[in-house]
């Protein structure tokens, strides 16, 4: 196959997360995000890179903490909302929020529609280039649905059931199965 030379993480699919945090008056505050991976510390821990200035990476920067939630295919409306509505521009972003508990460990929202919730507490920030910055995280908690632990079902099985949501070329959402789920901005057009 020819290949060209081309700058881009196009067709390197990156799983969606919802990063949540609250706000000083109590109320939960979440933002889309992209950027996840994990990395060793002394267990399992993650990398969460945060391009951009806005009021998720404020939120992480005054508590230390913050959950992960995976994005699931029938979070997706409300997940493109919060990623592209502006926190700092527009005051009741938060109008719109999904079933929320407290965080079992750490005081952070969990969005109980959300097949796996991380809470994480930040042990190190490094600015990666103005507005750019990566949080390295320590897990301090990983729930999971009951359903994906059961190992009488094949691993894909459990991953149809998880339904989790992807970013890929073109700002589009897809599936893990070949799906596209429809543009950045779109799928929000489906809240009432």
């Amino acid at each position: 196959m020819a290949k060209t030379q081309a700058l881009s993480n196009d067709f390197c699919p990156q799983t969606l997360f919802l990063y949540g945090n609250y706000e000083e008056d109590g109320t939960p505050h979440f933002g889309l995000f992209c950027w996840f991976s994990y990395c060793w510390l002394d267990n399992l821990s993650v990398m969460a890179c945060i391009g951009e200035e806005k009021m998720t990476k404020d939120l992480i920067r005054k508590t230390g903490v913050f959950s992960a939630n995976l994005v699931n295919e029938p979070l997706l409306p409300l997940a493109d909302y919060y990623g592209n509505i502006n926190g700092r521009e527009v005051s009741d972003k938060m109008k719109r929020l999904p079933g929320v508990e407290r965080g079992q460990v750490l005081d952070v929202p969990i969005i109980t529609e959300s097949p796996v919730n991380f809470e994480l507490k930040v042990v190190s920030e490094r600015n990666l280039s103005p507005g750019c910055d990566l949080f390295i995280c320590r897990i301090e908690n990983a729930l999971i649905d009951e359903g994906l632990k059961d190992s009488s079902l094949p691993v894909i099985e459990r991953l149809r059931l998880a339904q989790p949501v992807s970013t890929v070329a073109e700002e589009t959402y897809v599936n893990f199965f070949g799906k596209e789920l429809g543009k950045w901005g779109s799928p929000m057009g489906t809240l009432q």
